[in-house]
């Protein structure tokens, strides 16, 4: 099993541990990830130039579709962004055949052909959840996990295909694999906040704090993401804003891949876990 993998522009600058901690967990499963010279999903140009947006994610798809590979992402802003270009090449011609102009000059074509897949819905359903419990020697029993879902990789459901964008399972599904306790959480499916870091930061920590307090109050140890934004926001936003409102609870929050892959026994080098800038060391998981 190979895919082209699409690490997105924050990963190798800002959370490398993402990237080398899915490495690890998908090579234990015989996963190829083979990278291309791919560009930007065109997410920040999306509401700013639609025609930029839908040409830089059709490239991808495009070089993707070349290699005759489908393209696994582990950033729900990612799958997003180019789901969503998916489906407006699909639906319009006119845009398709302006963006394949554009496209020909690099001698490339945007057929949809490729498929577009989040990480969650590889180790889902291309390896499997019984694969997935027989490689657990690690179980993280007396954990208690917050599972954050993200905004793009729910809505809109007619676009993304990702899971029942109302009651979505696929997340706690993975998290039971561990041995970790997924914990029920009235505000699981909000915004972090991170869309609106750099434009209005009052609502973005706003949004951010009011579901940590929610997590906390539900009892979890830690949030868990699957999404690039979402962990900076949880990580790094919150570490730096801490001194801001000191009553506000911390919780640390952790990777799914990092979650995974310490309950497979792999090493935490690999998975990158003293990157991470709130310590998961008070969880007992490492």
């Amino acid at each position: 099993m190979k895919f082209a993998f699409f690490k997105g522009c924050k990963i190798p600058y800002y959370l490398e541990q993402y990237g080398s901690s899915t490495r690890a967990v998908l090579k234990t499963f015989g996963v190829r990830l083979l990278e291309l010279d791919f560009c930007c999903c065109g997410y920040p140009n999306r509401d700013l130039h639609f025609e930029s947006f839908v040409l830089s994610a059709a490239r991808n798809m495009a070089l993707a579709e070349k290699k005759n590979l489908d393209i696994l992402t582990p950033c729900k802003c990612c799958y997003g962004s180019l789901k969503h270009a998916f489906h407006f090449l699909h639906e319009n011609e006119r845009l398709r055949r302006d963006i394949n102009a554009e496209l020909a000059k690099e001698g490339l074509v945007w057929k949809g052909k490729s498929t577009v897949k989040h990480l969650l819905t590889v180790l889902c359903d291309d390896i499997g959840l019984p694969a997935i419990y027989a490689s657990i020697v690690k179980p993280l029993g007396g954990l208690s996990v917050a599972a954050h879902y993200g905004c793009h990789a729910l809505r809109p459901s007619n676009i993304v295909h990702f899971d029942d964008p109302l009651a979505p399972s696929i997340f706690e599904d993975l998290i039971s694999a561990t041995g970790a306790k997924p914990v029920g959480w009235p505000r699981r499916l909000d915004c972090c906040g991170n869309p609106l870091w750099g434009k209005n930061n009052a609502i973005s920590l706003a949004l951010m704090r009011t579901k940590i307090a929610d997590a906390y109050e539900s009892g979890a140890d830690c949030i868990c993401t699957a999404c690039t934004y979402c962990q900076l926001q949880f990580d790094a936003i919150q570490s730096s804003v801490k001194t801001d409102n000191a009553a506000s609870p911390e919780l640390p929050s952790i990777l799914y891949t990092q979650l995974l892959g310490l309950s497979m026994g792999l090493p935490e080098r690999l998975l990158g876990i003293k990157r991470n800038i709130i310590p998961v060391e008070k969880l007992k998981i490492v």
